[in-house]
């Protein structure tokens, strides 16, 4: 009975320190680091080696070179085929927040069976593989790399002129007939 009673006293029995030599004497630590998995954590923490040199891929069977025009949105882009088509193109989910693609940037899509307009994107070309493919000969000669201007369909903007042909006096002479 002596010993349960020296044991409950011993637990009870806690120093307590003040503010003061709490901070004076207990290891401070600093916030702790975002380990976490959830949210942006994830990508932020991996090194992704974008100067590693990879194998050029050719276009094969049901597939195209295009160059974007419009980004739409949503995964959706609007792209010009070096056929002379211009698709409705989705981005893949492996793409799809790893693989920013703009205006004018070179890529490759597969072409759907089931609808003509529509296409997905598998690859994103690199300017210099693009310059590649292009002294390779797999592009036209019109196509402009890191460009945001793509080339011209029909030429249509060459006929309008502007100018300020205004005449003061015959809007003057309307008011006065009011």
């Amino acid at each position: 009975m002596k010993q349960l009673d020296r044991h409950r006293r011993s637990c009870l029995f806690v120093p307590r320190l003040s503010a003061l030599t709490a901070a004076l004497f207990l290891p401070q630590s600093a916030m702790p680091k975002n380990k976490g998995k959830g949210g942006k954590n994830r990508r932020r923490g991996k090194n992704e080696n974008e100067s590693e040199k990879r194998e050029l891929i050719f276009k094969e069977d049901e597939q195209e070179y295009a160059q974007v025009t419009k980004m739409l949105g949503n995964g959706r882009l609007e792209a010009m085929c070096f056929d002379g088509v211009k698709r409705l193109c989705h981005i893949r989910g492996k793409l799809r927040k790893k693989v920013w693609i703009n205006q004018g940037d070179i890529i490759l899509i597969g072409l759907r069976d089931y609808q003509d307009s529509k296409a997905d994107v598998i690859l994103k070309y690199t300017p210099d593989e693009a310059r590649n493919l292009k002294t390779y000969g797999e592009f036209p000669e019109s196509v402009r790399i890191n460009e945001t201007v793509t080339f011209v369909e029909n030429d249509m903007d060459d006929d309008i002129e502007f100018g300020d042909d205004y005449s003061s006096s015959e809007e003057g002479d309307a008011i006065d007939d009011i």
